[in-house]
């Protein structure tokens, strides 16, 4: 499952296992849901992950663990979650300069 609306760091990027460490604490011996929004172009399902009536794509941003999507999401609740975490200067916020995930995809590190 892909999470919808929202991107976290790739492997070998700062938070990366950060993100991976909070989203295994948070749903481990957990029973989750899934929401599919629909499936990608690989085929792969993109939705939404809920455990203990929490959304793991909102938890994600507002540990600042995630960019919101933009791309490919106008939610405004998601993006007021981001902008809470770079205010606060939460997880990957505390860096000057975070790379989003889809500019270190394409090899933009600096």
């Amino acid at each position: 499952v892909r999470l919808a609306s929202i991107d976290c760091p790739e492997r070998k990027q700062p938070y990366s296992a950060v993100a991976t460490k909070f989203t295994s604490g948070a749903i481990f011996s957990h029973q989750v849901t899934v929401v599919v929004d629909y499936k990608d172009r690989f085929g792969r399902s993109v939705g939404w992950v809920y455990y203990d009536d929490k959304n793991i794509n909102e938890a994600l941003l507002k540990a600042g663990l995630a960019w919101h999507f933009k791309r490919y999401s106008k939610d405004e609740k998601l993006q007021a979650l981001e902008d809470e975490a770079r205010v606060d200067k939460v997880g990957l916020w505390q860096d000057k300069n975070p790379i989003p995930p889809w500019d270190w995809r394409r090899g933009i590190r600096n």
